[in-house]
């Protein structure tokens, strides 16, 4: 595993190479897969800080690709749903599921939430809301997700310059 991390961030020394690797973090952290990309656009980052509206790019069409996928997988999963919904949970699957028809696509807003968002777009595509507003509102939240944390990042590099390992 260390020889597996060590090969990451040499290739993410490379510019083309760190962008590519956002890319595939992005897009499989936005699945139900655990995994998550902000140590790597904060790596890169760290490596390439000419990098910095590229790689905000690419981790949000990344991750709104990932969200795209789990849309994709609520919308085919329609018939497992429906005969894997135990009657113990029929009454809360149906509150949550109106809640986010009343919604709408602009539930999908909330698709940067850890833990919850991406089952909040698996759930989008099982209830059919429309394919595109709700790419709108992935990418929004994402893009807003990801653009707090590097400012925030930036900010604590600027302020805590012992975190990068500057020191004066």
């Amino acid at each position: 595993m260390e020889i597996f991390f060590q090969t990451l961030l040499t290739n993410m020394s490379s510019p083309e190479w760190g962008l590519a690797i956002l890319f595939i973090c992005a897009t499989l952290a936005a699945t139900l897969l655990p995994l998550g990309s902000e140590p790597v656009l904060l790596a890169l980052l760290s490596f390439h800080p000419e990098l910095l509206w590229p790689a905000l790019l690419v981790a949000t069409v990344g991750n709104t690709l990932g969200g795209a996928i789990g849309w994709g997988m609520g919308w085919g999963a329609e018939r497992w749903m429906a005969q894997g919904l135990q009657e113990a949970h029929a009454t809360q699957h149906t509150r949550a599921l109106r809640w986010l028809e009343r919604l709408g696509p602009a539930a999908c807003l909330g698709a940067w939430l850890p833990v919850i968002g991406d089952p909040l777009c698996v759930v989008a595509g099982y209830l059919r809301l429309p394919f595109w507003p709700c790419m709108f509102y992935m990418a929004l939240g994402k893009a807003l997700r990801y653009g707090v944390l590097v400012l925030g990042w930036q900010w604590v590099l600027q302020w805590m310059p012992s975190v990068a390992g500057i020191t004066s």
